[in-house]
Parts: C-alpha cells; sequence; structure tokens
C-alpha cells in the first residue's frame, strides 16, 4: 500500500505545482492586460475631453459646407458662362455647317435644375 501512496503524492505534487505555475502565468497576463486598458481608458477620456471643444465647431463647418455645396452649381454655370464669352469660336469647316450654329451643352442643366440666365 505505500507504494501507491507515494506515487499519488507525487503525481499531485507535480500537477498541483504545474496548476500553480499557470495560473501564476494566467494572472500575470492578466496583470497586464489590464494595466494596457488602464492606459487606454485614461487615453479615450482625453481624446473625448479634447472632442468636447471641437464639437460645437463641426455643427458649423457643416452649415458652412452645405452652403458652399449648394453654391457650387451655380458657381459652376458661371464659369461655363466666362469660358463661352472668352474663347474664341471655332472656324467653321465646309462640312461642319450644321453643328457650328449649337452650343455646347451643360450637364448642369440635366440633374439640378439650374438654368443660367441668358
Amino acid at each position: 500500500m505505500k507504494r501507491l501512496v507515494v506515487p499519488t503524492v507525487v503525481v499531485t505534487a507535480v500537477l498541483t505545482g504545474g496548476l500553480a505555475l499557470y495560473l501564476f502565468w494566467v494572472g500575470s497576463l492578466l496583470n497586464r492586460i489590464a494595466a494596457d486598458l488602464e492606459e487606454s481608458s485614461d487615453l479615450v477620456r482625453q481624446i473625448d475631453g479634447h472632442a468636447k471643444v471641437i464639437r460645437p465647431g463641426v455643427a458649423r463647418i457643416n452649415q458652412v459646407g452645405g452652403v458652399v455645396a449648394g453654391a457650387l452649381p451655380l458657381l459652376y454655370g458661371l464659369a461655363e458662362q466666362i469660358v463661352r464669352a472668352v474663347a474664341a469660336p471655332p472656324p467653321a469647316q465646309a462640312g461642319d455647317a450644321g453643328n457650328a450654329a449649337r452650343t455646347r451643352r451643360s450637364r448642369l442643366q440635366d440633374g439640378v435644375g439650374f438654368n443660367p440666365p441668358g
């Protein structure tokens, strides 16, 4: 009976030692993860503090961006008028009499609904 008690105690001690080493290793990993998460939460709080200062300006930037986006069709139409006024008409060729009277069609009139005056 003494023969079975000694190996049982040795195996139990080895398993207990292995489990203790494993738990120590897992505990050290969890401590490192906890430290990293604490540092990350500090960074998130810092970023949130910076964002609180910026938030009111973002609404203003979006409003100004909407105004600029609304003015783009008008600016595009005016730019086309300027180009048409400044550009010299191409010389008419002998077989090109039908195309000389046509003006360039603007893509702006297709979907936007803007019709430049004139």
